[in-house]
């Protein structure tokens, strides 16, 4: 199915969030989530499916100053 990571175009066979994070190499990584613009917590993951034309956000904490 085609959905959108990040503001890119990606063809995925993951049906659910967390399957996603990982074929994208997120998984166990402190993270935050979002599917069409609403935050998925980590412990919600696993259930939440995706569908045709997602928008996915992934978003890594940054340290700094």
């Amino acid at each position: 199915m085609k959905i959108t990571v990040n503001g890119t175009a990606q063809d995925t066979a993951a049906p659910t969030l967390d399957a996603l994070l990982e074929e994208l190499g997120h998984g166990g990584a402190k993270i935050a989530t979002a599917v069409n613009e609403t935050f998925v917590p980590a412990a919600l993951r696993p259930q939440q499916r995706l569908n045709e034309g997602d928008c996915v956000e992934i978003v890594a904490p940054r340290q700094g100053g």
